[in-house]
């Protein structure tokens, strides 16, 4: 079935211009710096899939999206259990779905150094009341967050925050979801940085599709800090997307059974 989606996607690509759809077993990860593993999070292929890139492309540092960095210098992969390390990342209590889905990504390189890409509470706060230069720092500008948006990105971006939010939340807060949308871009970028200096590279980075998209996401904040690094972005899709996808590469796989309506928690 995987099989025939993504012979599916590659026919719909030829005809709407998308980026290439490639079946997950044949994505080539020669000549990059860094790749970044884009998922729905609650979607166990995916996350058997970007546990297999990780084996092949054997990082020597790997960032996640779901670990701050005090919680990432504690991970000792190699030698602990999933409910032990489950425990100790605060897997549960932070909102995160089921561990044993993410655990054999950890497993797949365990010589890898593992960097948190998350950010602390205190900081979104400041990112959601000030804007994400003010949240971030001195280094804001390495990742371009001294730049407003333009203004047609700004609202862009304002209605995906409604839409992803069920349309429930305020208007005069979508700024500023925006704003710490934007730490969380500069944060991965800052751990994939931190990884490349610390280890020379290639460095993996497990995220959401959102954080991979490559007009704003992380590869951007990338680009402003290291124009010159090979980057390869991989969106993980469970419908042909009805919009070009913003990923340089990506693979359309079934969706899990969900119950129950994610927008009730907002009602």
């Amino acid at each position: 079935m995987r099989g025939l989606v993504a012979a599916l996607a590659v026919l719909l690509c030829a005809a709407g211009g998308w980026p290439l759809a490639t079946a997950p077993q044949d994505v080539d990860f020669a000549g990059y710096d860094v790749v970044i593993m884009g998922e729905v999070h609650d979607n166990p292929v995916h996350h058997a899939n970007q546990a297999d890139w990780v084996a092949r492309l054997s990082p020597t540092a790997v960032v996640f999206e779901m670990l701050t960095p005090e919680l990432a210098d504690k991970a000792r992969p190699a030698v602990m259990d999933n409910a032990a390390l489950a425990d100790l990342f605060q897997w549960e209590q932070r909102g995160w779905p089921d561990f044993g889905m993410y655990a054999p990504i950890f497993r797949a390189a365990p010589k890898a150094a593992v960097i948190g890409g998350d950010v602390p509470a205190a900081q979104l706060r400041t990112a959601l009341r000030e804007g994400a230069a003010a949240a971030f720092g001195e280094a804001a500008p390495l990742f371009a967050l001294n730049r407003p948006l333009p203004r047609p990105e700004s609202e862009a971006r304002e209605a995906l925050q409604a839409e992803a939010h069920c349309n429930a939340l305020p208007t005069e807060i979508l700024p500023g979801m925006v704003e710490a949308q934007r730490l969380r871009d500069a944060a991965l970028a800052q751990g994939v940085v931190a990884g490349l200096l610390l280890t020379g590279g290639p460095v993996a980075v497990i995220t959401g599709n959102g954080h991979a998209r490559t007009d704003w996401g992380l590869p951007a904040a990338l680009r402003a800090a290291l124009p010159d690094a090979r980057v390869l972005s991989i969106g993980q899709f469970e419908t042909p997307p009805d919009f070009d996808p913003l990923h340089d590469l990506f693979t359309l796989t079934a969706a899990p059974p969900r119950s129950g309506d994610p927008c009730d928690v907002f009602r």
